[in-house]
């Protein structure tokens, strides 16, 4: 793609199927007893995204070139009883950031605050999984990186929607859903530098009777 490097640093793009599993197995322990798919999705059946699908993959920007403007994202909390709303309004946000006005630790924050308060169900990790670590962000800062992301279209899993159908009371516990949501990330650093990339996200959302929804976690393979 034009403008971008030849040999772009990625981040949590090509974890084996093992690891990915591993580093998913607190949030999908916690949720089996409630949704069939997030038990489903840690097996070897399971369809895996090792690509570009799989996470937000930021890369470093070549040094130099004239600072752009910083333009920060649009973030905030989805007040909303409906699973795929909020999943497409957090999706949103995973997908986009800015090093240029924005820190790691606040960036990280600001996605775990739309985590459940309920401690049983909620999983920080798969959260800060996603997120670039301290010092590939560092990296990015002095490029000027940032990204803005366009959501195309969120589900629930047919084979959520099967298990629900199958044993309807298993929901009753955490009333954690399971949503697909796909869409487009683009990245942009100092100078012409910059590309596009499609993402896509299965996520976890609790979303209890007569309340909000709340991210439960963000799980490892992508059901479609």
């Amino acid at each position: 793609m034009k403008g971008r490097t030849k040999n772009p640093v990625t981040y949590g793009a090509n974890l084996d199927m093992r690891t990915r599993i591993l580093l998913g197995s607190t949030v999908l322990l916690v949720l089996m007893a409630a949704t069939a798919l997030l038990a489903w999705a840690t097996t070897d059946d399971a369809p895996s995204h090792r690509g570009p699908d799989a996470a937000s993959r930021p890369t470093v920007a070549p040094k130099g070139a004239t600072k752009e403007a910083p333009t920060a994202p649009d973030t905030g909390l989805s007040r909303t009883s409906d699973p795929v709303v909020f999943a497409k309004a957090f999706a949103k946000d995973l997908w986009s950031y800015d090093t240029r006005v924005d820190t790691q630790t606040g960036h990280l924050a600001a996605l775990q605050s739309w985590l459940t308060h309920e401690r049983d169900y909620a999983d920080p990790d798969s959260v800060a999984r996603a997120v670039p670590d301290p010092i590939l962000w560092s990296r990015m800062r002095d490029g000027g990186q940032y990204a803005t992301a366009e959501v195309a279209e969120g589900h629930i899993p047919a084979a959520f929607t099967a298990a629900l159908n199958a044993e309807p009371d298993r929901i009753t516990d955490a009333y954690a859903y399971a949503v697909t949501v796909t869409g487009k990330q683009t990245i942009r650093w100092n100078g012409s530098g910059g590309g596009a990339e499609p993402r896509t996200v299965t996520l976890a959302v609790q979303c209890r009777p007569d309340k909000d929804c709340a991210l439960v976690g963000i799980t490892p393979n992508v059901a479609p």
